[in-house]
């Protein structure tokens, strides 16, 4: 297979996914989540990439004494510097570090801008439609 004919992360994305401001508290978070199902949410700050927080994450900094959901902001609870690619990147290079390093979403940045998200349901799908096509 070519380089050529190598689908660009971008196509597989989630499009502008749900994104949560960094100052709102941990029950915000949770609640648009639960709602959306969703596990990964975008941290901005005047729009602005700051970091990503999971599920995992959320129910990490809970356990911690102390800790009001209602009140924690969600920057405590977050992983700075999240794993940010462009939308134009191969496909087969984000995968091959999602699983070196096991992580779980690349947030889609262009020109400073989140576009988009990348799971590891994104990367099923991606796998499940090169596959069908293959046939």
């Amino acid at each position: 297979m070519s380089n050529h004919s190598i689908p660009r992360v971008g196509q597989f994305m989630t499009r502008t996914p749900y994104t949560i401001d960094h100052d709102q508290p941990l029950a915000s978070a949770h609640a648009l989540m639960r709602a959306h199902q969703i596990r990964h949410l975008p941290v901005l700050q005047n729009g602005k990439l700051l970091g990503l927080v999971s599920v995992r994450d959320l129910h990490l900094i809970e356990t911690l004494r102390d800790v009001d959901p209602s009140e924690v902001p969600v920057e405590d609870a977050m992983a700075e510097e999240p794993y940010t690619v462009s939308p134009e990147e191969p496909l087969d290079a984000v995968a091959a570090i999602m699983a070196d390093h096991k992580i779980s979403s690349a947030v889609i940045v262009d020109s400073g801008e989140v576009q988009g998200i990348f799971t590891t349901v994104d990367a099923l799908r991606a796998l499940l439609h090169m596959w069908r096509s293959a046939r």
